[in-house]
């Protein structure tokens, strides 16, 4: 009987170790990406998970033959001899001399579009999220997502450094973690429930166990809004910490963590940050304003009237962003202290002045990407502040136990995965920086 020992038998060769193979004979699996005849012989560029590469066919090189059934995105494994070679610029790379071409799988139709450029050229966004499974096997379009997991991993491994417990919080709820209307209602076997909108109350629970904790997961919104910038499901990277000295220790947790994924970017994705002309930051510390103050600055120095004293717009996001890159020379500036009446019922009001909160928001390049701050710890003041907020604390029980059994000081934040892939690779719209986007029209693919 075989047994299966857990070892994959892997024949093929990384294009990263090509070096260390020079003039032997290797196989390597892939897409064939394009097809290039030339005069006696072919350029093969075979697509692996990360890289493209050169492949030449020609028929002194074995006693293989060209099968004319090979075509563009044909699966194959190619077996050739590593050489090294000299590109248009003057560098050194590596390719393949073809000794055999295996075919595993042929297309059935061709591509409803081209995706064996550097990027989709001309191509509206609807037809590319429409085609996503294919449009993402474009080298700019899945560089993108590579990206994107740098952010991810960054944020897991920081706070794994730093004494953090990864969690994972159901996402059918009793109640709306942020209050109001936007959530999505379920039938749940004759019950009334809810997609989580955010993980919030259950990384607080958590914190009376782990002390610090974090995760990366959906999130679910009922906003009906079509704009650049909204999603109705979206990846929240939260972490919450306690026994925190004041919420200042939380802005600067996340300092630490944008700080580690920018250095992690740069050292891992160096191929996709030039593919995409990734302009990525330097960290070094985040200035911050007082949300009054920041307020004030808009209505002094740019002369700009808000229409909302509670909130900031877009527009004033903007503003805010230009301010921090000419005068304090940072792309990220913290925002603190808003109102009482625009943030959460388990957010804590600033003792000096209860109208305002021991709150932040964190703003890159003028666009609002994490929200946090201190929660409230003590039960009757949490209490006390559901009722204020016209809750009813009989109906989450189960969210004061944390307060009623003892909870320490502490506060957390979210981050919005695409958002920030989305401003760090300068896109406009924030489905470019979303696999499969969720939005009011968008259920598919």
């Amino acid at each position: 009987m075989e047994k299966i020992d857990g070892i994959l038998n892997n024949d093929t060769v990384a294009f990263k170790d090509f070096n260390l193979h020079e003039n032997e004979v290797v196989s390597i699996k892939g897409y064939i990406h394009r097809i290039r005849e030339m005069t006696g012989f072919s350029f093969v560029i075979i697509r692996t998970a990360r890289d493209l590469i050169q492949c030449v066919y020609a028929p002194e090189f074995s006693d293989y033959r060209w099968d004319a059934k090979l075509t563009e995105e044909a699966c194959v494994k190619v077996t050739g001899k590593i050489v090294k070679s000299t590109d248009a610029k003057g560098n050194d790379r590596f390719e393949l001399q073809i000794h055999d071409i295996e075919i595993l799988s042929l297309p059935a139709e061709p591509l409803p579009i081209v995706i064996n450029k550097k990027q989709l050229d001309g191509i509206q966004l609807n037809t590319i999220l429409d085609l996503r499974p294919v449009s993402m096997r474009n080298p700019k379009e899945r560089a993108i997502f590579k990206i994107q997991e740098g952010i991810a991993r960054g944020f897991r491994e920081y706070l794994a450094q730093n004494g953090f417990t990864e969690i994972r919080s159901p996402k059918i709820n009793f109640a709306g973690a942020e209050g109001g209307t936007n959530v999505f209602k379920l039938d749940y076997f004759g019950k009334e429930v809810y997609l989580a909108q955010s993980p919030q109350l259950y990384k607080q629970a958590l914190v009376g166990v782990y002390q610090r904790v974090f995760e990366v997961a959906p999130v679910f919104r009922a906003e009906h809004h079509d704009t650049s910038r909204h999603l109705n499901e979206y990846t929240s990277m939260d972490f919450e910490m306690g026994f925190i000295n004041d919420f200042t220790d939380i802005m600067h947790m996340e300092t630490g963590v944008l700080k580690y994924i920018m250095q992690l970017l740069k050292k891992d994705y160096a191929e996709e940050i030039e593919l995409l002309h990734a302009d990525i930051p330097e960290i070094t510390e985040i200035p911050c304003i007082k949300f009054m103050d920041a307020k004030e600055l808009l209505m002094t120095k740019f002369k700009y009237k808000p229409s909302d004293m509670k909130d900031f717009d877009p527009a004033e996001e903007e503003l805010l962003g230009k301010y921090a890159k000419k005068e304090l020379n940072s792309d990220f500036l913290f925002v603190t202290h808003y109102p009482s009446k625009k943030r959460p019922f388990y957010t804590k009001d600033d003792p000096t002045d209860p109208e305002y909160t021991l709150s932040f928001d964190l703003l890159f390049r003028g666009l609002e990407i994490t929200s946090g701050g201190q929660r409230i710890n003590d039960y009757h003041e949490q209490v006390e502040k559901m009722i204020k907020c016209g809750m009813d604390p009989e109906q989450f029980e189960t969210y004061l136990m944390l307060h009623k059994y003892g909870a320490p000081p502490h506060g957390g934040l979210g981050i919005g995965l695409e958002r920030l892939t989305m401003h760090l690779l300068g896109f406009k719209n924030v489905r470019e920086a979303t696999m499969f986007p969720r939005d009011i029209n968008r259920v598919t693919p």
